[in-house]
């Protein structure tokens, strides 16, 4: 008994050491999940640095039909013409950048880089090489004398960077067909922009690197004729002082473009001045009033309305007048007319009764229905919608006859041309090749064969006796059109600036090719007292024809004039 005062104190005690046990254990158990948590996220990290390491040494693998890549490096196909001569390629050229955060002085660097380069702008190159980021472009495209001064410099910091350029190794001489690439070569222009729309452009959107050995994307044009045709229409500007001209060869029978120029053009490999308004690619982007070569196709209209036959005849010998409008002629004969002599005089008062025969909607109808009215479909991008009256009365049919109030462009000029004389099929223009089956598939029944017969007949005699003398060429049986638009100046026409064409097709009696040159604003030669289409556009489809004829095969033909081209009706 004498114990008992003490049983309280010894169970408080027992206590005391069954919660120490418990706090101990419970301890325990946190320090192993704290050991084991730990030991999970050195695992994770450990496996993670290890790929880190594996990815950072293992080889890439190049041999993957696409490899991610950076747009700069993004591959393009050559562009050749049809004989596979290279109008468009690539070459690999050193682009300049900068890391700021190695650069020891931005002062002393730059003053260093300007000594060897030229047009540095000091303030610009310092701004970003004191600019702390990790790279800044300084100059793309270096030249190889560029790159081996800065590299001499050995300033640590700046460095090159490997990049993808296109280059044209005939500079200017096809710059509105092929076009051009921006600083990323990527396709903005001509075929250039064709070739990225094809889905091109989608992959190196993308970073992906198509393998370096594509093939390459041939055109139907010729790079001889092609030369042929500039070389000619920078004569012809010179000579008749002239703001612009153009020019295209147009296979009759496929629709193929062989040669098509506009001047002035640039240079592609350094195309500063290619978005200038003077640039414009006049026959495919411009639309223009052609004037009398859009007798031609109120002609073809007439005959081929059965309503008009080449034996008939039309009163020439006063001026129209209409809705305080005066319709004459510009060499009147002032006398009653037959349909040729309408064509090869170019008789305004003849070829406006000739449509008026027809009517206001069969007009309408003739003409869209030869593609003159309505945005051609090409590869070329830079494609311009015609224009026409919102609602055709019957001045503007008549006026419409001799090639005034309608604006279209010079190319789909050329092709409505091409039916005229191919037997009467409109073909779609490609600067793609397409074979004769393909054409022949492709093509549209636009009149009767024997109107074209009758056409072919008409061209040669406008040739032989008529306006288009100077583009005859010995042997090669040429037939055409002259055209001497006055221009629209401050709402008004002008007396004394023309928009010139010729349009010509050859050998006249089985036409292969079709030919037609513009010259904007020619001047008169020394000499000379006007500048009509006869004495500048005839001149220069004479000199395409006489040095394209050879390279296109086709043989020179004496002692056969192409009479036997005339059709009875």
């Amino acid at each position: 008994m004498a114990d008992a005062p003490y049983a309280p104190n010894s169970a408080a005690r027992s206590k005391k050491r069954a919660v120490s046990v418990r706090a101990d254990r419970a301890g325990a158990q946190i320090r192993s999940r704290l050991a084991i948590a730990a030991i999970c996220f050195l695992a994770v990290y450990a496996v993670v640095g290890a790929r880190l390491v594996q990815y950072g040494i293992a080889e890439v693998d190049n041999t993957s039909r696409y490899a991610a890549v950076d747009p700069g490096l993004a591959a393009r196909p050559d562009i050749v013409d049809r004989h596979g001569n290279v109008l468009a390629t690539d070459i690999r050229v050193a682009s300049l950048f900068g890391e700021p955060r190695r650069i020891v002085d931005a002062d002393e660097a730059v003053e260093a880089l300007t000594s060897v380069l030229p047009d540095v702008d000091y303030k610009s190159w310092h701004r970003k090489l004191t600019s702390g980021a990790g790279f800044v472009w300084l100059r793309r495209e270096l030249t190889p004398g560029q790159q081996a001064k800065v590299m001499a410099l050995g300033i640590p910091g700046i460095g090159f960077r490997t990049e993808t350029r296109r280059f044209y190794p005939g500079g200017p001489v096809a710059s509105h067909v092929l076009g051009l690439v921006n600083i990323d070569n990527a396709g903005i222009a001509g075929l250039e922009k064709y070739v990225d729309d094809q889905g091109l452009g989608t992959l190196q959107d993308l970073g992906l690197d198509v393998q370096t050995d594509l093939a390459p994307v041939r055109l139907s044009i010729d790079g001889r004729i092609q030369h042929v045709v500039r070389d000619v229409l920078v004569d012809g500007m010179q000579r008749y002082q002239a703001i612009a001209a153009g020019g295209v060869v147009l296979n009759a029978r496929t629709g193929e473009v062989v040669a098509m120029v506009s001047l002035p053009d640039y240079d592609p490999n350094d195309p500063y001045n290619a978005l200038d308004k003077d640039r414009l690619n006049r026959m495919s982007a411009g639309t223009f009033e052609m004037g009398s070569t859009f007798k031609t196709f109120t002609t073809a209209m007439a005959l081929d309305s059965g309503k008009v036959s080449l034996g008939d005849s039309f009163d020439a010998t006063r001026p129209i007048r209409i809705a305080r409008h005066t319709i004459n002629d510009f060499h009147g004969k002032h006398r009653v007319l037959s349909v040729p002599e309408i064509f090869i005089y170019s008789s305004n008062i003849g070829t406006a009764k000739m449509a008026d025969v027809v009517g206001i909607e069969g007009h309408k109808a003739f003409l869209t229905r030869l593609g003159l009215l309505s945005r051609m479909s090409t590869e070329l991008p830079e494609v311009a919608t015609p224009s026409q009256p919102k609602e055709w009365k019957k001045i503007n049919s008549i006026t419409i006859s001799f090639g005034h109030g309608v604006s279209t462009t010079p190319l789909q000029t050329a092709v409505a041309a091409a039916a005229l004389v191919n037997g009467g099929r409109l073909l779609s223009p490609t600067f793609l090749p397409r074979d004769p089956n393909e054409a022949q598939a492709l093509a549209t029944p636009v009149l009767h064969p024997q109107t074209s017969d009758a056409m072919r007949y008409l061209f040669r005699l406008n040739v032989e006796k008529g306006s288009g003398r100077s583009a005859e060429v010995s042997g090669y049986n040429v037939g055409g059109k002259t055209g001497t638009a006055e221009k629209v100046v401050n709402g008004r026409y002008s007396s004394d600036k023309r928009f010139n064409a010729f349009l010509a097709a050859f050998p006249i009696n089985d036409p292969q090719y079709v030919v037609l040159t513009i010259i904007d604003e020619p001047k008169p030669e020394e000499g000379a007292r006007s500048a009509t289409a006869g004495l500048n556009a005839a001149p220069m489809v004479n000199k395409i024809i006489a040095r394209s004829a050879p390279l296109l095969g086709l043989t020179p033909k004496f002692g056969d004039n192409g009479d036997a081209m005339l059709v009875s009706y």
